[in-house]
């Protein structure tokens, strides 16, 4: 089974980079505070290290 994490968008994408704008978008954000759980794939990881200033991760239990 694979480890899953929450990830949520602590920080506003505006004054950012288009890329990250997208990065967040391809996450599956759409608004601020949201809460996402994801599975801690490679790719997902690089995606949440892209943005690490603008969301909060946490590894999810249970």
């Amino acid at each position: 089974m694979a480890k899953k994490i929450s990830i949520t968008q602590i920080k506003s994408k505006i004054g950012y980079e288009k890329t990250q704008k997208a990065t967040l978008k391809a996450l599956g954000f759409k608004k601020m505070h949201q809460t996402l759980i994801k599975e801690a794939t490679p790719e997902i990881l690089g995606m949440v290290n892209k943005v690490r200033h603008l969301v909060k991760v946490e590894e999810v239990r249970g």
